[in-house]
């Protein structure tokens, strides 16, 4: 499938999809080539999953943290920005504090998450769910990324409503 995303984009005329899913599944595909995505051998005990699954619970959290960072930096920028324009900011930054370590807590909680499902996954359909760890964790990175993100893009669509709907103050 990635082979024929490639030669469709290749050529700039994709057959079956658009020029934008294309470039999704080659990104998807990069991303999942990854080492950090990757098993270097199957597991053979149970042990062996967990183990895989908490090697990589600290780059993700620095993958997400960072996203997160990124994020806090928008919002801000957005708040700054909309205070000085509209002259009304956004709330508390107590209440954004809180909802970043229940948010950090919460996302450990899922990752945790996926090695319990991969067991279990494993327990119920055996050799199928042989890749379902790389999956799990790089559709959980993917989305956990995403989710970090929204909160940025909120502020952006919220700051600018405010400031398109109070116009600038005097």
């Amino acid at each position: 499938m990635t082979k024929v995303c490639y030669r469709a984009v290749q050529k700039g005329r994709p057959i079956g999809f658009g020029y934008s899913e294309a470039m999704s599944i080659i990104a998807l595909d990069t991303l999942a080539r990854w080492p950090l995505f990757r098993r270097a051998r199957p597991p053979e005990r149970s042990w062996d999953v967990i183990a895989w699954w908490e090697s990589r619970r600290i780059p993700y959290n620095l993958i997400v943290g960072a996203t997160g960072v990124a994020s806090a930096i928008v919002m801000l920028i957005i708040g700054f920005v909309t205070e000085h324009v509209v002259g009304a900011g956004f709330g508390s930054p107590l209440f954004a504090v809180f909802a970043v370590i229940i948010y950090g807590i919460m996302v450990n909680i899922c990752f945790t998450g996926g090695w319990i499902l991969e067991l279990l996954s494993r327990r119920i359909w055996g050799a199928r769910a042989e890749a379902f760890g790389e999956i799990a964790f790089t559709w959980g990175t993917l989305g956990s990324v995403l989710l970090t993100l929204v909160p940025a893009v909120l502020t952006v669509v919220v700051g600018a409503y405010r400031i398109l709907s109070n116009g600038w103050k005097s």
